[in-house]
């Protein structure tokens, strides 16, 4: 049987092929995106692992402000890094300047880096890490020495356009505003580049007067501890003398903190991506299950005649199985070679987003190929264990007949059993919308899966409709081509509704999240159309903060009548008894004179010691109007704050929002987040928007922006979003297509002699190939119908579970049908090879096929 099973591979090199491509592509995207996820991890944990010492002195408390581009008025002297750097557990004391608000442009005056990663600017001085090495390695030149000289990573130089002694400019955060620096070298963190972030040294003396405003002093101090003193021996030295507002830690502490951050949103990239190859996964085992049993159908002859010579069900069983193995092991394999290739390729793509990833971590580990082994090895034999029980069941007398077909059961029982899963599935997603204990999400989703798989095993019965549809349609259009592709595709009901159940997954879940995106934009319109009162805004993309003089030089514009400032800022609150870290909005007393809130209780009136909750925030801590909460600032600072009101939830400002004198009184350092802009009565709009257009032409991205350019700029980041979905929802589509060529090829064989007759009756080449082009567009049209309906109810579903954020509907109408159209053109494609196949086919030898 083995050897049976060996000369039926070889001997079929073409349907080999075909079959395995889906396995390829499956495992190809999952070992991509385990590649990629690895490489991703590996790059963050190296740079933080290489740039951290084995203690740092910095301000104190929970919320490090500094990781959200906010730093702290509170400074370490150069003495106090003298008295550290003196104790006996010290080997060195390295006093840094972190830099905030700077921005690196590249020859083309464009930020380097895009709206990505930030900049990250300190002085140079010359620490090693927890492992004993430098904390930077210098690649080309050497090191700032003097003010005007800046050394750069070397992806930002090679973005910026940059080399050695060539002019760099920056934008700093005070005085004049655009510097010019001389690059004197290149160098990278311990541990490979800088994940897409741009990080600029320079001279000690320099960044005190940039980013400290000229004060002898420094925001944080990294220690390097003696030989055989241990991080938690150091930590406790350090702290006898460290001063007031700043506490030392160790550098595990650091990196558990840094890793912590970070791993939220590296989770949530892996997440999405896993998603995408379990979808392309799944699809691909659709299209197994249906080459084989195609295969099947096509062998039982075979399976017959090895019946009478003896072989048990067991081995015509495991034949079958043995060759789906084979298959397995061969697509795998190369599934895992086109993985190395896609990580890289998932790398470019986020290097367009500002994430860079090094290619020397992108390697296969040995759990990514032991995974992509099991994965597909076990999909493909589930795939095609029902199949093999069917050849399995062919009786042995059923070889002498000549019109041998393999019986399929009748529909009845699936109807049923699908009519009960609907069913259930109707009730998970009832219990999520009502409310059910746990996460309503999960009610939903799990509905949502036994729709979509339910409806993949009833798209023979579901689908009718369309394939009548198609056969009506393409009869009156085509004539007899179109309808003899309707009777094909309804020959075989349960063949076309499983390729056409491939195409409806990756069309489904397309759908669906088309009306979450097209709702999240209606949303959004809506709110910018309610809430922008404010005749220009002006911010970054990436929402960082900016420095405070362009604000300053605004208020000074012709015809600008008010300019209201916000910063954000991280603080940590307590709910239910644990500290919750959380984002609060400082505001100026220009901000009621542009917006007006909703107060549900007090009055949105700011002075002293006092902060307005959002609802949600306000339900978080139980807090209401005249109440007390403990707001801890960057830097360790906690101050009662009275509740002066309570207003509905918005997006103009924070959850907990509090003014400026505040933020003073914690000592958190002023820079601005947003400006919102009225002008006076009768001004010129467009004059205005031109002279505030000239305050922030030397940064490039901080853009002024009326309300039309604000629904276009956050359409324009939906869109983006949209579009690496679908882009990733692509290869789904492009395993559905393969199936669909899969399906015809094999059909064509299995019809080798109708296909001689139907030549031998008439039937030209050309008509030929359009009935076969026409029966690939039906079993497209299928699965993009199906799909697509199923995408929009899944759609809707989710969307009203999220109605208080996603508060509009919209159905993306003209997506839907751009949908449609390219499922003909897939139709159509899919169609080539088979149709030319079938129109080169010699009529007397198509005749004479069995």
């Amino acid at each position: 049987m083995l050897r049976l099973t060996w000369r039926n591979l070889l001997a079929r090199k073409v349907r080999l092929l075909m079959s395995t491509l889906a396995i390829v592509l499956g495992i190809g995207f999952l070992a991509g995106v385990m590649t990629f996820s690895t490489g991703l991890n590996a790059t963050f944990d190296n740079i933080v692992k290489g740039s951290t010492p084995d203690a740092q002195v910095r301000p104190a408390g929970d919320v490090q402000g500094a990781n959200a581009g906010v730093g702290t008025t509170a400074l370490v002297t150069p003495a106090d890094v003298d008295k550290l750097a003196a104790l006996p557990e010290v080997a060195q004391a390295d006093g840094s300047v972190d830099g905030l608000g700077s921005f690196l442009l590249g020859k083309d005056d464009k930020l380097v880096g895009g709206q990505g990663a930030p900049t990250l600017a300190f002085n140079y001085a010359p620490g090693e890490n927890m492992q004993g090495e430098p904390v930077l390695e210098l690649n080309q030149g050497g090191w700032p020495e003097k003010p005007g000289e800046v050394t750069i990573d070397t992806s930002s130089a090679e973005r910026g356009s940059y080399e050695v002694g060539d002019t760099v400019t920056m934008i700093v955060p005070t005085g004049e505003p655009r510097r010019t620096f001389t690059l004197v070298g290149t160098a990278d963190f311990n541990g490979g580049g800088t994940a897409g972030a741009t990080l600029v040294l320079m001279d000690t003396k320099e960044a005190q007067e940039i980013f400290l405003d000229g004060q002898d002093g420094f925001t944080s101090v990294s220690l390097t501890a003696a030989d055989g003193v241990s991080q938690t021996e150091l930590v406790d030295a350090a702290k006898a003398v460290t001063p007031e507002g700043f506490t030392a830690v160790t550098g595990d502490k650091v990196v558990e903190e840094t890793q912590d951050q970070i791993g939220q949103f590296l989770d949530v990239i892996s997440i999405f991506l896993t998603t995408f190859a379990v979808i392309a996964i799944v699809v691909g085992a659709f299209i197994i299950f249906n080459t084989f049993s195609i295969l099947v159908s096509q062998r039982v002859r075979e399976s017959a005649l090895l019946r009478a010579l003896g072989a048990s069900k067991r081995q015509v069983t495991r034949g079958v199985l043995v060759e789906a193995f084979l298959m397995s092991v061969v697509g795998a394999t190369l599934g895992l070679l086109l993985g190395l290739g896609l990580s890289r390729g998932l790398a470019g793509l986020f290097r367009s987003f500002g994430l860079d990833i090094s290619g020397d971590v992108l390697t296969l580990t040995p759990f990514t190929v032991a995974a992509g082994y099991v994965v597909g090895i076990l999909v493909t034999m589930v795939a095609a264990f029902v199949p093999a029980r069917r050849a399995a069941k062919v009786p042995p007398v059923a070889a002498m007949r000549d019109d041998l077909v393999v019986q399929e059961k009748g529909m009845g029982r699936r109807l049923v059993l699908g009519t009960i899963a609907m069913v259930v599935g109707i009730a998970l997603v009832a219990a999520g919308l009502v409310g059910a204990p746990g996460t309503d999400a999960i009610w939903i989703g799990a509905g949502a899966v036994i729709w979509v798989v339910t409806t993949a095993v009833l798209a023979p019965v579901l689908g009718k409709p369309v394939l009548l549809a198609c056969r009506g349609v393409f009869g009156r259009l085509f004539g007899t081509p179109g309808r003899l592709a309707g009777e094909n595709a309804l020959r075989n009901p349960r063949r076309t509704g499983a390729t056409a159940s491939a195409l409806m997954i990756g069309l489904a879940v397309v759908s669906a999240v088309g009306v979450l995106a097209s709702s999240l934009s209606a949303t959004q319109d809506k709110i910018v159309d309610d809430q922008f009162t404010s005749d220009f805004l002006v911010q970054l993309p990436t929402f960082q903060g900016f420095p405070t003089q362009y604000g300053d030089q605004m208020e000074q514009v012709d015809g600008v009548d008010v300019v209201s400032r916000q910063q954000g800022i991280p603080v940590s609150v307590e709910v239910d008894g644990k500290p919750d870290q959380a984002f609060a909005n400082g505001v100026d007393a220009a901000f009621t004179d542009v917006y007006t809130l909703t107060m549900l209780d007090g009055t949105e009136e700011l002075s002293g010691d006092q902060v307005l909750l959002s609802q949600g925030r306000a339900d978080d801590l139980a807090a209401s109007a005249g109440d007390t909460i403990d707001v801890e600032f960057p830097g360790g600072k906690t101050i009662p704050l009275e509740v002066a009101g309570v207003f509905e939830d918005t997006p103009v400002t924070s959850g907990i929002t509090v003014p400026f004198s505040v933020l003073e009184e914690a000592g958190v350092k002023r820079s601005d987040s947003s400006l919102s802009i009225n002008v006076t009565d009768g001004a010129d709009l467009g004059a205005v928007k031109q002279d505030l257009d000239d305050v922030v032409k030397d940064l490039p991205i901080l853009s002024v922006q009326d309300k039309q350019e604000f629904k276009e700029l956050i359409s324009g980041q939906v869109n983006q979003l949209l579009y690496v979905i679908y882009g990733l929802l692509a290869l789904a589509v492009v395993i559905a297509v393969i199936g669909i060529v899969n399906t015809l090829g094999l059909s064509v064989l299995e019809r080798t002699r109708e296909i001689g007759l139907l030549r031998a009756v008439g039937l030209s080449r050309s008509r030929l190939r359009r009935m076969i082009t026409l029966e690939s567009v039906t079993i497209a049209l299928l699965g993009a119908v199906l799909g697509m309906v199923l995408g929009l109810v899944i759609g809707v579903v989710l969307r009203e579970s999220l109605k208080d954020d996603l508060t509009e509907l919209s159905l993306p109408i003209s997506s839907l049908l751009v949908f449609l159209v390219v499922a003909v053109i897939f139709g159509v494609l899919a169609a080539i090879v088979p149709a030319v196949r079938a129109s080169r086919m010699k009529v007397l030898d198509a005749i004479a096929s069995e």
